[in-house]
């Protein structure tokens, strides 16, 4: 599959091959001859979106017995790839539409309701890396990830009847690092280090002191939402915070994974984090006390990227 993933890159439109048999057999092609395979056969199967935002294409383009794989090209922040009766696969080429293109980007996606048929992959130099595996429960789950160069592999999983399947994801493009609102993608729910949580009151979509009056599950989903009280608002790019209505500070909901198992518990905690797709996301979450100590420890050598108040 990698060597497929890596060939399709330059050779759009052309046939998926399969994987090996075990066992010895003939050395691969030279590169030089994949080099010149891709200048003569590139581009196809091209396939270019009319508003560079969002592609809508279907599988019923490629012959029943022929494995394609398909290059999708977009140009914009946010949009979305819509793929139905999904066969072969698709490589979706995603670029900032501004110039010159920030040296630091980060792409999140979130598949659309309802999505199946086809995993979702992070392409890069040739090596797959898993995002969303077809049938894996919680569509609505966002993955963000560092995108300096390369794809989104789609691979059609093999199906005894196609007719309604729909594969599908939104995804939004920004030019700030992954670390900055995911701290650690293969480990999401672990716990900030020091230095991941200074760079989060600087960075995030929304930083606010609080506390956790409930927590509500949405198994389906494989999302947890987090209702607080806010009782000093420092930052928030969108409305997530309301004044409440009894007076005295705000409230408000952000999400988190499930997995994290967050309870409501006593005390004070910083939150930080993202807006994804319309919705609060949970970045870093200290308890007060010790971002406080955390904070004057760096102001006091001089480490802090950016000035806060912390009482």
């Amino acid at each position: 599959m990698r060597g497929a993933a890596r060939a399709a890159r330059g050779r759009a439109g052309q046939l998926w091959p399969r994987p090996p048999a075990p066992g010895p057999g003939p050395p691969p092609p030279p590169l030089p001859l994949l080099l010149l395979l891709a200048a003569l056969l590139g581009g196809a199967g091209a396939q270019y979106s009319s508003d560079l935002c969002s592609w809508k294409g279907s599988g019923l383009t490629h012959e029943a017995h022929r494995k394609e794989v398909e290059q999708v090209y977009l140009r914009c922040a946010a949009g979305s790839v819509e793929w139905v009766y999904p066969t072969g696969a698709l490589i979706v080429n995603v670029r900032p539409n501004t110039f010159p293109p920030p040296r630091l980007q980060t792409l999140c996606i979130k598949p659309l309701k309802g999505s199946s048929g086809a995993n979702i992959y992070l392409e890069k130099t040739g090596e797959l890396k898993l995002l969303v595996r077809d049938g894996d429960r919680g569509p609505g789950r966002v993955s963000c990830f560092g995108f300096e160069h390369g794809g989104l592999f789609v691979e059609a999983a093999p199906q005894q009847d196609i007719s309604r399947r729909t594969t599908g994801f939104q995804y939004e493009l920004t030019g700030r690092p992954a670390g900055s609102d995911l701290h650690a993608l293969s480990a999401p729910c672990r716990p900030c280090g020091d230095a991941e949580v200074l760079l989060a009151v600087c960075t995030s979509d929304f930083v606010v002191r609080g506390s956790i009056q409930n927590v509500t599950h949405a198994p389906e989903q494989q999302e947890s939402t987090i209702h607080l009280h806010v009782s000093r608002l420092y930052r928030q790019k969108s409305k997530v915070f309301w004044p409440a209505p009894e007076g005295g500070g705000w409230r408000g909901r952000v999400l988190t994974l499930l997995e994290c198992g967050v309870r409501p518990g006593r005390g004070d905690f910083l939150f930080t984090g993202h807006m994804r797709f319309g919705e609060a996301r949970l970045g870093c979450a200290p308890r007060f006390r010790d971002f406080q100590r955390l904070y004057r420890d760096a102001e006091e050598r001089g480490l802090n990227p950016c000035e806060m108040g912390t009482e």
